[in-house]
């Protein structure tokens, strides 16, 4: 097995060179049976789970893999929860060499500690991480390593079904050089920490959205597609803005003919009949600036398995949604994201003018129906080969 690993690594290298840079990258990786850990001495109290705020608080331990281009990588560890010590001209602080995954766990109604599809944020992390020339890891070790984070603090995930213990891989460069290049120095690490609703107005309370045009947040050849941090800080003050209109988050738009892409931070759900008469569930495609959610994708598998309606992934721009709001045609919109699982939209602020979206008054029966059969999954309610049992 071992040496066709190799001789598919090799088959890679040779095509996509580029790609995957050096051998080293590609084939070296930490193993998860080679962690050590070193349990805090001093443990927490644990927060009341109907106080919780989401990202606030964290677990009493950690998980750190150091990279470097002259040894590899070095051995797992999970120590306790402590600050970082960076060189001021670290990489990632500088050019932002740097990406992080978003996923939970949840304590089932059996006791049980599950993880929701960890592999799809596994696979989403490592071709962030290609993208952002750090180096490749083994995705399955990984998973390992995270799993025995959260079984070492599983007492951190609340006994609640009304909240979960949100996993924050991160990955940045540590190079101490002022260069724009490749990082040869690298730092993987975990942190973990209970969370409530994501939104301050609750879990399945609608939100309002501001949708200016002369706003981006992603563009074709871009990175849009990955978990990067720069994704994420340039679109704070236009959150800002959207406050001060009264609204909760913002409906990006994409070039000349206003693409709808996503809502905040999550991706978008239009449900709607056609101009034919058909029900169908649309959402923007994987086209290079949509980021590829593990909750979305929950979503398309779970309505194509339904077979109820039409499901569809393709460009849909705003004179097209407008058009369907003023014929009556829209039933539900509504985001999608490992924060908040499913929310629906109430309003929508576009040059000056609020239009109602009857989300709320049509149930809402498919957004309400998709939280209820995820949030089964992931507590244990129904069983799924979509879980990964922790302890």
């Amino acid at each position: 097995m071992a040496a066709l690993r190799t001789v598919v690594q090799i088959w890679r290298l040779q095509r996509f060179p580029k790609a995957l840079g050096s051998v080293r990258f590609l084939s070296s990786s930490f193993k998860a049976s080679d962690i050590t850990v070193e349990r805090s001495k001093t443990l927490q109290p644990k927060p009341d789970p109907s106080t919780l705020v989401f990202g606030k608080q964290f677990s009493d331990h950690m998980l750190t893999i150091s990279w470097s281009k002259e040894d590899g990588w070095a051995t797992p560890q999970i120590k306790p929860f402590q600050n970082l010590s960076l060189h001021p001209a670290s990489s990632a602080l500088h050019y932002s060499i740097e990406l992080f995954e978003g996923m939970k766990a949840f304590r089932g109604v059996d006791g049980h500690v599950r993880l929701f599809r960890p592999m799809l944020n596994m696979e989403r992390m490592y071709r962030s991480t290609e993208r952002c020339c750090l180096p490749l890891f083994d995705k399955v070790q990984l998973l390992e390593c995270i799993r025995k984070l959260v079984e070492l603090d599983q007492e951190w995930v609340p006994y609640s079904t009304d909240a979960s213990l949100y996993i924050r891989p991160t990955f940045i460069g540590t190079e101490p050089s002022l260069g724009v290049s490749r990082a040869g120095h690298a730092l993987l690490y975990v942190i973990v920490g209970p969370v409530g609703p994501y939104f301050a107005t609750g879990a399945f309370n609608p939100v309002s959205l501001l949708a200016d045009p002369s706003y981006v947040r992603a563009w074709r050849g871009g990175v849009g597609e990955f978990k990067i941090g720069g994704n994420y800080g340039p679109t704070i003050a236009v959150q800002s803005e959207a406050q001060k209109q009264g609204c909760q988050q913002v409906l990006w738009l994409y070039g000349d003919q206003e693409e709808i892409t996503e809502v905040g931070t999550m991706n978008l759900f239009i449900y709607w009949t056609t101009e034919a008469g058909e029900r169908e569930l649309l959402t923007p495609p994987l086209d290079g600036i949509i980021l590829p959610g593990v909750t979305r994708q929950s979503l398309l598998d779970l309505a194509r398995k339904w077979n109820e309606f039409r499901v569809t992934e393709r460009t849909v721009t705003m004179k097209e949604l407008l058009g369907a709001l003023n014929s009556g045609r829209v039933l539900e919109v509504f985001g999608s994201g490992t924060a908040c699982v499913v929310c629906p939209v109430g309003s929508l602020l576009y040059k000056g003018q609020t239009y109602k979206i009857p989300t709320m008054s049509n149930g809402p029966d498919l957004a309400k129906r998709f939280h209820k059969e995820l949030t089964d999954i992931q507590y244990g309610r129904q069983q799924s080969d979509w879980t990964t049992l922790v302890a």
